[in-house]
């Protein structure tokens, strides 16, 4: 059988990010799924899927491999030559949110050293979260990232979903709003600040309305700013999209932040997704919106 038909998602990212979750999600949509595989098993357990006719396959592996985990950027190399379609993937979140979820769970991360019980629990979680990062920068650079800070366990299954349901073999484009008061997407490639512009949380009626809405989009278009803006940021794209795509990027993530992720930053997203979605696979995310 053809190597060709094999699908392999590759799930890694921090402790406490939610891989476990993602891989539920594939799981669902149907894929073969194996979590913490070593990395040494990689490439003779593609071997064996593709003998039983494998199609598409999910795997997840964390910094419990630390030892080989150096190998995996390499491996993938090899399988993408053999005609393997690899889509890696990792969650990534804020050090406060990680070290939030650990407190609230009561798990030790995996990189924790065992310790008196007085010592300062919270610096010894961070300390851990920050070796992890660097054990596993390489991945991260070699991969999608997924910002689950503020996202729910079904927001990440849906994310998952509709991130490998896009067409492989062209680039994907995702598009994000996002509010500055919640923190910067750690997931995005670009980031661009709409704070500037004309603010319709200003304007009673249109306070509890979204960019979604219409009196907002109207609102917005009567400011020259506005379309200004948009116009620099499309023109952004149009140069280094192409680019991006040459150098077998397969998902490059827009961020546009405002104030509160509603109004602003909502109504460009929207107009850009349907502009590029002309010429490229856009996916939309409001996050924001998402946890109202």
């Amino acid at each position: 059988m053809s190597s060709t038909s094999l699908e392999l998602v590759l799930i890694t990212g921090m402790s406490g990010s939610g891989k476990s979750v993602a891989l539920r999600a594939l799981e669902d949509a149907g894929y073969f799924c194996v979590d913490n595989l070593p990395p040494d098993l990689l490439l003779a357990f593609v071997d064996l899927e593709q003998k039983h006719a494998a199609r598409r396959v999910a795997i997840a592996m964390d910094v419990r491999s630390a030892t080989s985990l150096s190998q995996v950027p390499a491996q993938l190399r090899d399988l993408t030559t053999r005609g393997v379609a690899v889509r890696p993937l990792f969650l990534d979140a804020t050090t406060d949110t990680l070290v939030r979820r650990f407190s609230e769970t009561r798990r030790r991360h995996p990189l924790s050293k065992p310790g008196p019980e007085d010592v300062d629990q919270h610096r010894a979680v961070t300390e851990a979260i920050e070796l992890e990062r660097e054990l596993l920068a390489d991945l991260r650079e070699h991969a999608h990232v997924i910002d689950t800070s503020v996202l729910r366990s079904a927001q990440l299954q849906d994310y998952v979903k509709s991130l490998l349901s896009a067409p492989h073999a062209h680039m994907t484009l995702v598009f994000e709003s996002f509010a500055f008061k919640r923190g910067i997407p750690v997931d995005a490639d670009y980031i661009f600040d709409v704070r500037m512009l004309p603010n319709p949380h200003y304007v009673p009626e249109l306070r509890d309305l979204t960019g979604l809405d219409a009196p907002v989009a109207d609102y917005l278009r009567e400011h020259p700013e506005v379309d200004a803006m948009y116009a620099d940021v499309a023109d952004f794209l149009d140069h280094w999209l192409e680019p991006l795509a040459r150098n077998h990027r397969s998902y490059v993530t827009v961020a546009i932040g405002c104030t509160g992720g509603q109004h602003r930053s909502v109504y460009l997203v929207e107009k850009l997704a349907e502009e590029f979605g002309e010429h490229w696979t856009t996916l939309k995310r409001h996050r924001e919106l998402a946890n109202r």
